[in-house]
């Protein structure tokens, strides 16, 4: 049977390997029902070098989040006490990505996922019905449809919520029994209830950005050890972590193009320097409104790449940057473009004049992308 290919591969299907290489790596005690040690959990996410079995089988392993590895190690503590564990952050800092990743290395699957929006339901938390059992047999066990969280707790799994604050307060706490008592009654069949069997345990993430939409009880909340993303503090890191997913995105769509190290340094720069509101020679700019993050510093990367790639006669892919930047930044706020445009005016210009033979001269020169 021919395989169909699929655009995003799930961790616990790309990664498999190393999860088979990290089960026989570290053989020491693992809390009840995790499929790998809490260390190899840490080694999966964060990375590691010379690994060995005894057979003398060696793997490295590449980091596959750009972050703190104490927060990670601080993820997989609240995770191992079966303690609920909320990442939040601004949008773009790879909040998903870390709950999948720990999701896949704990319990071998990332799919038992709910995603939060004003339009979920207490069924997709909780259970539905199978109506056309329900209306020919009436209630039964055999007519219940569980939701990712209800089979999550039947299997020992994680369950996974996204964008949790995007739910209804009332849908919210729906999920307090469930991290308290950890079990769901169903009422239609009586004083039957699914117990949580041992390595059930919940990641949700929220947005900052998010924060007011739907806010969550005190309730909810003391049941979540909170734990902040942060944007990539390291230029190198990030310039990597760009260039790299840029690299994969260009080999996915079979593109013959190189990435141009200019374009991702220059771009990382004019993230950082709009992210934070200050230039790396201490100039004073105005921040927009809208996420620079670093996940869309690597689609404009991949854009500009393709459009070299597909069309080669488009120019300098430098000279596509400032067209690129402002279909970035202008969504939310009109003010936002002269943003940009102050920030070319004040940051842009004085790099220029310093080097006219540096990219920032060709962004300068092309600066009618932005207007």
């Amino acid at each position: 049977m021919k395989t169909v290919p699929i655009q995003i591969a799930l961790p616990e299907d790309e990664y498999a390997d190393q999860l088979a290489f990290l089960k026989k790596w570290d053989d020491g005690p693992k809390p009840p029902g995790w499929e790998l040690t809490p260390k190899a959990v840490v080694v999966f996410i964060c990375g590691g070098s010379g690994l060995r079995l005894e057979n003398n089988q060696r793997m490295d392993i590449a980091p596959k989040f750009i972050g703190d590895r104490s927060l990670v190690e601080r993820c997989v503590v609240t995770l191992a006490g079966a303690r609920g564990l909320l990442l939040v952050g601004e949008p773009g800092t790879a909040k998903s990505m870390l709950s999948e990743l720990l999701s896949a290395a704990i319990c071998g699957t990332s799919a038992l996922t709910v995603q939060g929006s004003a339009g979920t339901t207490e069924d997709q938390l909780r259970y539905g019905w199978n109506y056309g059992m329900l209306l020919a047999e009436g209630p039964s066990e055999k007519a219940l449809v569980p939701s990712p969280v209800l089979s999550a707790m039947r299997a020992g799994k994680v369950a996974r919520i996204e964008e949790i604050t995007r739910c209804q307060p009332e849908i919210q706490d729906s999920l307090v029994p469930v991290l308290s008592e950890r079990r769901i009654a169903v009422p239609e069949l009586g004083d039957y209830s699914v117990p949580a069997r041992e390595g059930f345990c919940v990641i949700a993430t929220a947005n900052l950005r998010d924060r007011g939409v739907s806010e969550m009880s005190a309730a909810l909340k003391r049941r979540f050890n909170f734990e902040h993303v942060d944007p990539i503090a390291d230029k190198k890191a990030e310039v990597a972590l760009v260039k790299s997913r840029t690299q994969r995105a260009i080999a996915d769509a079979q593109a013959l193009i190189d990435v141009d190290d200019a374009v991702v340094d220059t771009l990382v720069t004019i993230f950082k320097d709009l992210r934070s509101g200050i230039t790396e020679e201490g100039w004073s700019v105005a921040k927009p409104t809208t996420v620079m993050s670093t996940a869309e510093a690597v689609a404009i990367s991949t854009s500009i790449s393709l459009a070299a790639a597909y069309f080669p006669d488009s120019g300098a892919q430098l000279a596509l940057i400032p067209g690129h930047i402002l279909g970035a930044v202008r969504k939310d706020d009109e003010k936002d473009t002269e943003r940009i445009i102050a920030y070319f005016d004040k940051a842009i210009q004085r790099r220029a004049n310093a080097n006219p033979n540096s990219p920032w001269a060709i962004l300068w020169d092309n600066r009618h992308g932005i207007s």
